[in-house]
């Protein structure tokens, strides 16, 4: 993908990477890049919400992507309609990163929600604003993700790679479920899949490879719930013990 090229080619030149802007230095205020090629939508998102977030910006869907490589904000503001590369592509690229794909991205776009809000979820992003701007609403939806996004941070490292899987377990309506799912991504002692029973935090299952024969893996742990209640509901699993027969030693 010519986008992913591009941002390589920027990770090797990082040296050069500078944030163009930022609304004030923080500490520790949840950071949010703002991506829009036009300066007034950028003044004004800067100007309403530099209370509450360290900000930066950038006109430039390519030099954003590698800032948010560089320096991974809490969330994203990304205009749909640009110019080199459109909101679109930048939205798909980062939602199929393992490294980006937990950074909520929510669209702030002229173009219709009608239109492109159910496509936009589909490539992940998180929400879809029309401009102008309703800031209690945009203000209330950032502190909702970026408050999910800090739960359960992942201590291990994650490839992106799909394994049919065969979960069995107790819902939290106390339902029994067997279910197989794909893997989005796996590491040593853990894995991100979709999984249509609802499961709370801490909620153990029994993990077996659904693909040769079935062979169980090991018994794993909900340690994080990604975009709940949505079609695009996704569960961090850590195993309780070092599994067996898994596919990462």
């Amino acid at each position: 993908m010519k986008v992913l090229q591009q941002v390589r080619k920027k990770l090797r030149q990082s040296q050069r990477f500078a944030w163009p802007r930022t609304c004030l230095i923080a500490g520790d205020m949840p950071r949010l890049l703002v991506i829009d090629d036009d300066e007034s939508v950028r003044r004004v998102l800067r100007f309403r919400l530099c209370d509450a977030y360290e900000i930066f910006d950038s006109s430039s869907a390519e030099e954003a992507l590698g800032l948010v490589l560089l320096h991974k904000p809490d969330a994203i503001l990304l205009d749909l309609m640009m110019p080199m590369y459109s909101g679109f592509e930048v939205c798909q690229t980062l939602s199929s990163l393992s490294f980006t794909q937990q950074i909520p991205i929510v669209i702030v776009s002229g173009q219709s929600g009608e239109r492109y809000r159910e496509f936009c979820e589909n490539i992940g992003a998180r929400g879809y604003f029309e401009k102008p701007v309703d800031f209690d609403a945009l203000e209330k939806k950032l502190a909702d993700l970026i408050g999910l996004s800090h739960l359960g941070p992942r201590s291990e490292p994650r490839v992106r790679l799909r394994v049919m899987l065969e979960l069995k377990g107790i819902d939290s309506k106390q339902g029994e479920f067997d279910l197989t799912t794909a893997t989005d991504t796996i590491g040593p002692n853990a894995f991100l899949c979709a999984l249509t029973a609802p499961l709370d935090v801490d909620a153990e299952v029994q993990a077996y490879l659904a693909e040769g024969g079935k062979s169980f893996a090991g018994k794993a742990r909900v340690t994080r719930v990604d975009r709940p209640d949505t079609i695009q509901q996704r569960y961090d699993f850590q195993f309780t013990e070092k599994p067996s027969n898994w596919v990462l030693e």
